[in-house]
């Protein structure tokens, strides 16, 4: 998991020869004014959700994780906390591949994190993440999908 401010974001750009295509998306798209829905950039292999998610109590939030993918999280209309556990701590559980994702159910994450407006979050295959807490009733964000 990496947590950091936007302006950092192309520091990263190594880690994933995609994340250099999130960062030229982001120079010429303005997250903010795009409407809900899916964008792809390089087909099934990155694109980006914006959506409104309802906001979630720790409790209510549920742990999840992806094989195939890699979430770059960015709240969009204010802070967003994500709890988290690593992979290597977490139970078997059923994996639906057509999603790629792992769900958790009612297991509390191990710490948490908070994002706000102008930071990101990235989450790998090893990050067990649990989004969308916060105390606003809706939360706008963007969910760049990266294959991993």
């Amino acid at each position: 998991m990496i947590i950091d401010t936007l302006d950092h974001l192309s520091s990263y750009e190594t880690m994933n020869p995609l994340f250099a295509q999130v960062v030229a998306f982001m120079k010429e798209h303005d997250l903010n004014k795009m409407e809900p829905g899916k964008y792809e950039i390089a087909g099934r292999d990155l694109f980006v959700n914006i959506t409104v998610a309802k906001g979630k109590s720790p409790d209510e939030a549920v742990l999840e994780t992806h094989r195939d993918m890699i979430d770059i999280q960015i709240p969009l209309s204010g802070d967003e906390t994500y709890g988290y556990t690593p992979a290597c701590m977490l139970p078997e559980a059923p994996y639906n591949a057509e999603k790629d994702i792992t769900k958790f159910g009612d297991l509390a994450a191990d710490c948490y994190v908070t994002c706000h407006q102008g930071m990101f979050a990235i989450f790998f295959p090893q990050d067990g993440h649990a989004p969308c807490i916060s105390f606003e009733p809706e939360i706008k964000k963007a969910i760049f999908k990266v294959k991993a």
